[in-house]
């Protein structure tokens, strides 16, 4: 009977052994590891706030404040370095309003006018423009005047490209020769702007470009004539723009009752 007492010893010093092994496995696990740090990333709103510049800081805090309908002043503006033949130039400083209208048509600010949510498109004339011109504030207190809720600002980048055909035929010919190559290439941009802050609504432009022939003698009147065909074409095509693409995002992003405006 000894066998079977030693057996049975045997086996329960298996068994034990086999308990103690599998809680040793279990105590000796340990997890992967631990998540991610954000603050080791700089990714704490503290963080983010101390390495944001002050500037694009103050500009993503801007809100819009216009209500809808909404009545939007309009005003061209130009370099100060700008020369026109064909319109008025007012004030001094960064830049100059163009206060006479030569490529652009009334029946082009009468469908703005007319726009869904546009309670009234005004454009800004002298009498409402400080003279000293430095920044968007200038001409948002001009637009304040006429109690506007937002202001569309414009302009045009105009290009010239002269190239002589043919010099040595020029040079036969006196330049009655038409040898002259002019092509004209002009963007007018426009940026939505609200009233009370400067928050930007949306910006838009369009491109047009041009080539005719000239000669010596005529390249002046050529040019002026095909720069008049350009920028119109680019300035119909960028109120295309704002009709269409533009004024509907905005209404379709910003637009709330009446109401709501503030100051009602």
């Amino acid at each position: 009977m000894d066998w079977i007492a030693e057996r049975c010893a045997g086996l329960c010093r298996i068994v034990l052994l086999g308990a103690v092994a599998a809680a040793g496995g279990c105590a000796a696990y340990a997890v992967p590891g631990q998540g991610a740090s954000f603050q080791k990333m700089g990714m704490t709103p503290a963080q983010r706030d101390a390495r944001t510049d002050s500037v694009i800081s103050a500009a993503l805090e801007k809100k819009p404040l216009a209500g809808f309908p909404a009545t939007v002043a309009v005003v061209r503006i130009e370099a100060t370095g700008y020369q026109p033949r064909t319109v008025e130039l007012y004030g001094d400083g960064a830049y100059r309003v163009v206060v006479t209208h030569d490529v652009e048509k009334p029946e082009q600010f009468k469908k703005l006018a007319e726009l869904p949510m546009m309670a009234g498109f005004e454009p800004l004339n002298r009498l409402e423009l400080p003279e000293q011109l430095n920044s968007n504030l200038d001409l948002r207190q001009a637009a304040a005047r006429v109690h506007a809720d937002m202001l569309l600002i414009y302009t045009f980048n105009t290009d010239f490209d002269d190239r002589d055909l043919a010099e040595a035929l020029t040079l036969l010919t006196i330049g009655i020769s038409p040898n002259k190559s002019l092509t004209v290439t002009s963007t007018a941009s426009a940026v939505l702007i609200d009233t009370r802050n400067g928050y930007i609504y949306g910006a838009c432009e369009a491109t047009e470009k041009k080539t005719t022939l000239a000669n010596c003698w005529g390249e002046n009147a050529a040019a002026e004539s095909l720069r008049d065909q350009v920028e119109t074409a680019a300035f119909e095509k960028m109120v295309s723009d704002f009709q269409t693409i533009a004024w509907p995002n905005v209404v379709r992003q910003y637009a709330t009752p009446a109401a709501t405006r503030p100051g009602a």
